[in-house]
C-alpha cells in the first residue's frame, strides 16, 4: 500500500494529485524551483522539497534530484504528471531502481512510444490503422501538403506543414533545429497532412492483470500551434461503427507493448470517416477531466491503485451526458499567441464548473513555464448545455492580470463551425482567428467611461461632482492598440459625457459604476492595480460577441518623450530567450519585408522576429543563448 506519494511535477497537475492522494488518506511531497516556492502547491503539500534554480533544465527535469527528493522526504511512490519527465522511460526506470513504487506504465512501455517512428512500426505490427511514410528524398507535389514531425516528444515541437515542395528542405532544417532544442532529438519524419482531419482519443487504462479499459472517446481538434485548447468527451458525431474501430485499436495498441496504468492513444480521423494513429501518450492526460465527468471515475486514484498491484473491477462504467474543458492561457492569440507575463491578480470563476488551476490571486505569471493559467470544465446532460455552461462562465470570470485568450475560448465554443459538429476539425483556428480575435474597439468606450468615472470617484470625497460649471474631465486609457480619450462632466445635473449621449449615470462608487445605457441598466465593477484598469460587467444580452471584461492602461497627461525608440526598432515581445539567429545574418545586411531574423523562446513556445519592412539591418545587440526581458531591442531595420 502506497503511504506518500512525491509528485515529480509543478501547478496544476501537482494539485490535481495532492487532491486525490488527500482523500485517500496518503501523504504527500512538493518539489519545487525556487521560482515556484511561494506556489498554491508547494503550500498544500505535506512535505516540500527545494530543487535550486528556476529553469526545468536545472530542476524539474533532473531525474537525479527528484530521486533524492523522494528518499529524503521519505516518500515510497513518485508520480509523474504529464510533460516534464512523465514520459521518460530511465527516470521511470530510476525511480523503480531506488525501491520506489512508479505510478504509471512499465519503462519498456514508455521506450516503445518515446519514438514516433518505432511506436508507428509496433502499432502496424499490431493491426492499428496508420498514415503511409513519405520520404522527403523523393516527395511529389501530388503528396502535398505534406506534416513534418518530431520523432520525441510533443506539443506541437517540431512539427511543420509543407503546403509549398520547395519549402520542404527548410522547413525540414528548422524542425530538426527546434525538436533538437526541445528533445535533445533532432530525428523527424514526414507523412502526409491529413486537411480538416479531426482529433480523436481514447483514454485507456490497464492493470497487471490483463484488463484493458477503454474509457470512450474525446475529441481535441481545437488546436493552435498544434497544442489543445478546447476538448470535449464523448467525441461528438462519431458513428458507432467509427467509435467501436477506434476502441479496437486503442486496446491493440496497450496489449502489444504491454501496457498498465492510465494513457492516450491518439487518432487523426478524416474528414471521410478513416482513423489513423497519431500516437500514444503514456501517462495521464492535460483534459482527463473530461472522462473523469462522463464515466464518474476518479482516474488518479485508478492510477494509484494499478500501481499498487490491484486488478480493475469489472467492467468500466458507462458514459452519461457531456463534458467540454477549456484551457486559459495567459497568452495573446492576436498578436501570434504570445504568452503573456505579469501578475495575477485575480481569478475567479462562477460555481457550477471544475476549475483545475496551478496559480492563484497575487501570483507571478513568470518565463519559465507553460502560459497556461487554468482549466474549466461544464458537465451537463447534452452537449449544447454543457457548451453553454462553459461559454457563460468563462464570459463571467473575474481575471485581472495579464491578458489571456478568454475571450477567443467564449467565441469558439459559440461559433457556428463549433456547434455544428459537421465542421469540427484542426482548421479552425486557421480559418476563423482573425474574427474570433476581433478587438471590438466600438464596445470598449462605455467600459473606459466607467474606469473614468470611478477614478474620480475615488480622488473625491465628494465622489467627483463639481457644483460650478468647469471645464470637462479628461482621462486617457489604451487598450489593445485603441486609445480612449474620455471626456466628461459630474455636475448638478448628473453626467455629460462627450460621445456618450445615450448614458446617464444611475450610482457612483470607487469600485462600481451603474450607468443606464440607451434605456439598459448596466453594472460596470472597476479595479485598480497600478495603472492598469479592469472593468467587468454581465454580459451584454444584445451582442453575445462583445466581451464583458476590458482591461485598460491609465495613460499619463504628458507623456515621457525619453521612451520613444529609435524608428525600426524590433524589441521582445516577451522577456524570454534567443535560440536562433537567421544564418549568416549580421549587422548590415539588406533584409526583405516579413524576413525572418531570430527566434525568442518563452513558455515552451519559439516566437519568429520578423524585419517589419524591406530595408537595412544597422543593430543586431543580441546573440544565440542571450535571456531578454519585454521590451528589450533586439535588432533595428533602417527602411531608408
Amino acid at each position: 500500500m502506497i503511504r506518500s506519494v512525491l509528485v515529480a511535477n509543478r501547478g496544476e497537475i501537482a494539485r490535481r494529485v495532492f487532491r486525490t492522494c488527500r482523500e485517500l488518506g496518503i501523504s504527500t511531497v512538493a518539489v519545487h524551483s525556487d521560482a515556484d516556492a511561494g506556489a498554491r502547491f508547494v503550500q498544500e503539500a505535506d512535505t516540500a522539497v527545494r530543487l535550486p534554480g528556476d529553469a526545468p533544465a536545472d530542476t524539474y527535469l533532473r531525474g537525479d534530484l527528484l530521486v533524492a527528493a523522494a528518499r529524503a522526504a521519505g516518500a515510497d511512490a513518485v508520480h509523474p504528471g504529464y510533460g516534464f519527465l512523465s514520459e521518460n522511460a530511465a527516470f521511470a526506470a530510476a525511480v523503480a531502481e531506488a525501491g520506489l513504487t512508479w505510478i504509471g506504465p512499465p519503462p519498456a512501455a514508455i521506450e516503445a512510444m518515446a519514438s514516433k517512428t518505432r511506436a508507428k512500426e509496433l502499432m502496424a505490427a499490431a493491426g492499428v490503422p496508420l498514415l503511409a511514410p513519405v520520404d522527403p528524398g523523393s516527395a511529389t507535389g501530388a503528396q502535398l501538403p505534406l506534416l513534418v514531425k518530431a520523432a520525441a516528444g510533443g506539443g506541437g515541437r517540431g512539427m511543420r506543414v509543407v503546403t509549398e515542395l520547395g519549402a520542404l528542405d527548410e522547413e525540414l532544417t528548422a524542425a530538426k533545429a527546434e525538436a533538437a532544442a526541445a528533445f535533445g532529438d533532432g530525428e523527424v519524419f514526414v507523412e502526409p497532412y491529413v486537411v480538416g482531419g479531426r482529433h480523436v482519443e481514447v483514454q485507456i487504462l490497464a492493470d497487471a492483470h490483463g484488463a484493458v479499459w477503454t474509457l470512450g472517446t474525446r475529441d481535441c481538434s481545437l488546436q493552435r500551434r498544434h497544442q489543445k485548447v478546447i476538448e470535449e468527451a464523448p467525441a461528438p458525431a462519431l458513428p458507432g461503427e467509427l467509435r467501436d474501430t477506434l476502441h479496437l485499436a486503442a486496446d491493440r495498441a496497450a496489449r502489444a507493448i504491454g501496457y498498465r496504468g492510465a494513457g492516450t492513444v491518439e487518432f487523426l480521423v478524416s474528414a471521410d470517416g478513416r482513423a489513423y494513429f497519431l500516437e500514444m501518450n503514456t501517462r495521464l492526460q492535460v483534459e482527463h477531466p473530461v472522462t473523469e465527468a462522463v464515466h464518474g471515475l476518479d482516474l488518479v486514484a485508478l492510477q494509484l491503485r494499478v500501481a499498487e498491484g490491484r486488478p480493475l473491477d469489472g467492467d468500466p462504467p458507462p458514459p452519461h451526458g457531456h463534458a467540454v474543458e477549456a484551457r486559459l492561457y495567459a497568452e495573446d492569440p492576436a498578436a501570434g499567441w504570445q504568452p503573456q507575463t505579469g501578475t495575477l491578480h485575480r481569478l475567479a470563476l462562477p460555481e457550477g464548473v471544475r476549475l483545475d488551476s496551478g496559480v492563484s490571486d497575487g501570483d507571478t505569471i513568470g518565463v519559465h513555464y507553460d502560459p497556461m493559467l487554468a482549466k474549466v470544465i461544464a458537465w451537463a446532460p447534452s452537449r449544447d448545455e454543457a457548451v453553454r455552461k462553459l461559454a457563460g462562465a468563462l464570459e463571467r470570470a473575474t481575471l485581472h492580470g495579464p491578458a489571456t485568450n478568454r475571450d477567443l475560448l467564449v467565441r469558439s465554443l459559440r461559433h457556428p463551425e463549433f456547434t455544428d459538429l459537421g465542421a469540427l476539425d484542426t482548421g479552425f483556428y486557421d480559418r476563423n482567428l482573425a474574427a474570433l480575435t476581433g478587438s471590438g474597439a466600438d464596445g470598449g468606450g462605455v467600459f473606459a467611461l466607467a474606469a473614468a468615472l470611478a477614478d474620480a470617484a475615488g480622488r473625491s470625497r465628494f465622489g467627483g461632482f463639481r457644483n460650478v460649471p468647469s471645464g470637462p474631465q479628461v482621462k486617457t486609457y489604451a487598450c489593445g492598440g485603441t486609445e480612449y480619450a474620455i471626456r466628461y462632466r459630474l455636475g448638478r445635473d448628473g453626467l455629460s459625457a462627450e460621445d456618450f449621449p445615450g448614458v446617464r449615470l444611475l450610482s457612483l462608487g470607487a469600485d462600481e459604476v451603474v450607468l443606464d445605457v440607451d434605456g439598459v441598466r448596466r453594472r460596470f465593477a472597476v479595479a485598480r492595480y497600478g495603472d492598469r484598469v479592469h472593468v467587468d460587467a454581465p454580459p451584454a444580452a444584445d451582442d453575445a460577441a462583445a466581451p464583458s471584461s476590458w482591461s485598460f492602461t491609465a495613460l499619463p497627461r504628458f507623456p515621457d518623450p525619453a521612451a520613444r525608440t529609435e524608428p525600426g526598432s524590433l524589441l521582445a515581445p516577451m522577456p524570454g530567450t534567443v535560440v536562433r539567429i537567421a544564418p549568416g545574418l549580421a549587422e548590415g545586411d539588406r533584409v526583405a519585408a516579413g524576413q525572418p531574423l531570430l527566434w525568442l523562446e518563452a513558455m515552451k513556445m519559439e516566437h519568429k522576429i520578423t524585419a517589419p519592412a524591406a530595408g537595412t539591418l544597422t543593430s543586431l545587440p543580441v546573440h544565440t543563448g542571450r535571456q531578454v526581458e519585454v521590451g528589450a531591442l533586439l535588432a533595428v531595420v533602417d527602411a531608408g
